[in-house]
């Protein structure tokens, strides 16, 4: 090394941190350093970023959003389960007035209990007053729309 063109090397510096006061020495070509903020009053350094960062909650605002979907995707598929229910009104199925009044005249209140006489036979359905052949075939196309199994038996002569 060339002599005098190096600067004087302190290795008893002190460092002076301006936010909190903290005072330590180390090793430095200046004789005093003072920093605005160390170790010891950082963020990120003393926890306290996670606290910044966490102040709307983000894992609070993760499980309210997890929360929702599953409530959205049970009552999807509490829907699609009223859809096909066999308690459903045969009011839904959205027939002429006078097949729907027909089929209440006769006791027939829900979807369960028309795929019953369906089971039975299209004669057994065509045997209610009032109600005919095309009520007949526009209830099995809304029930077949709906996703309803239709029981298949021999057709009415």
């Amino acid at each position: 090394m060339k002599p005098e063109i190096h600067p004087t090397y302190y290795t008893d510096a002190k460092v002076t941190c301006a936010s909190c006061g903290t005072t330590w020495t180390t090793g430095s070509t200046r004789k005093e350093l003072r920093v605005d903020v160390c170790s010891n009053c950082h963020p990120f350094f003393s926890g306290e970023a996670a606290r910044i960062m966490d102040i709307e909650g983000q894992v609070d605002r993760f499980y309210k959003k997890l929360q929702a979907r599953q409530s959205h995707v049970e009552a999807q598929q509490a829907r699609e389960a009223s859809k096909s229910s066999p308690e459903r009104g045969i009011d839904e199925l959205g027939l002429s007035t006078r097949a729907t009044e027909a089929l209440k005249r006769a006791g027939v209140d829900t979807v369960g209990q028309l795929l019953t006489l369906l089971g039975q036979g299209d004669s057994s359905v065509l045997a209610i007053a009032g109600f005919g052949q095309s009520s007949l075939t526009s209830a099995k196309k809304k029930l077949r729309s709906l996703g309803y199994d239709i029981p298949e038996t021999a057709a009415a002569s």
